[in-house]
């Protein structure tokens, strides 16, 4: 049985943190409706506190922790956007926040999670190190581990994006968001499951990340093994509840280059005046690839952050 948040965990999960999180709008752009044929709708997470959709799932988990694990302070690795997620979540909520992060981990997430209060150790950029070096963190602290997208607190957390927009308009033909570890496009395949059913889920990923992508086509999980990809938000493999979730409820998962997702990331820059960084851009990369058809069609897609390093833009 797959084991993941039901219909009134997510109705809850978004009641329990709606004073915490901002309500992101949904905004849209006429040059690129006329550019893709079609009605698009780009959830704005980057807009989120601390800059990605990943506050959702960290306050969601901290709010559920009994005080006796609070005042043990949480940890966890993460190359950004969950660490500085925690770290502002653990200090509204008053505790500590220890964090593993890879020593080339972007300047500016590092900068954001110190800022927040969190207490890092860097570590070598290879998943048995940031393991390793969170293994000896909890044991000098005792502190609880609030892994990135492998809990169901988590996945709750994340699918109350979705849940907001499914709330807010209705007859969504498909909904996209890109896939690292598969916190945030579980939840929302959970959301259109329960909340609008006739919606397509679909995934985009960087073909030098493809693991998910492989994972989907064989039905077999496939770890993240090497990744190269300038979207450095989607190098995680999926995890032992997202795996599931996404072979179950996700209609489809396309890969795109490296240089759509710059083109694509400039193009939002360019034509809608927002920041996204380059994780947020590979749902619209697939447009510029046709590998998604949006042609008279409503499609909302999910920028899933805007932490990047404006000293070094990729265009």
């Amino acid at each position: 049985m797959i084991q993941h948040p039901d219909k009134g965990q997510i109705e809850a999960a978004n009641t329990r943190i709606k004073s915490w999180v901002h309500h992101t709008p949904l905004l849209s752009s006429s040059s690129l409706n006329s550019i893709f044929g079609g009605t698009l709708l780009f959830k704005c997470e980057n807009f989120q506190r601390a800059g990605a959709f990943k506050f959702r799932g960290a306050i969601n988990t901290l709010v559920q922790l009994d005080p006796a694990h609070l005042r043990q302070g949480v940890a966890t690795h993460s190359s950004g956007n969950h660490a500085a997620a925690l770290a502002l979540a653990a200090r509204l909520i008053g505790t500590t926040a220890h964090i593993v992060m890879p020593e080339n981990s972007n300047r500016v997430k590092i900068a954001a999670t110190q800022s927040y209060g969190g207490s890092i150790t860097f570590c070598a950029p290879t998943l048995l190190s940031r393991e390793s070096t969170l293994e000896e963190v909890i044991q000098r602290t005792n502190a609880i581990e609030i892994h990135p997208y492998n809990n169901l607190h988590i996945i709750e957390g994340q699918a109350t994006a979705a849940f907001e927009v499914f709330e807010e308009i209705a007859d969504v033909d498909q909904i996209i968001a890109p896939v690292g570890g598969g916190g945030l496009l579980s939840g929302t395949a959970l959301s259109a499951r329960y909340f609008s059913p006739h919606t397509r889920v679909i995934a985009a990923e960087p073909q030098g990340a493809d693991d998910a992508y492989r994972s989907f086509s064989s039905q077999q999980f496939v770890p993240s093994e090497n990744p190269q990809t300038i979207a450095d938000g989607l190098r995680t493999s999926l995890g032992s509840l997202t795996f599931p979730v996404i072979m179950n409820f996700v209609d489809e998962i396309v890969t795109v280059s490296e240089d759509s997702i710059v083109e694509a990331m400039r193009l939002i820059w360019e034509r809608m005046k927002i920041i996204i960084e380059p994780s947020s851009a590979v749902p619209l990369a697939a447009l510029l690839e046709t590998k998604v058809n949006v042609a008279g069609k409503k499609t909302v897609i999910i920028l899933s952050g805007g932490n990047v390093d404006l000293r070094h833009l990729p265009f």
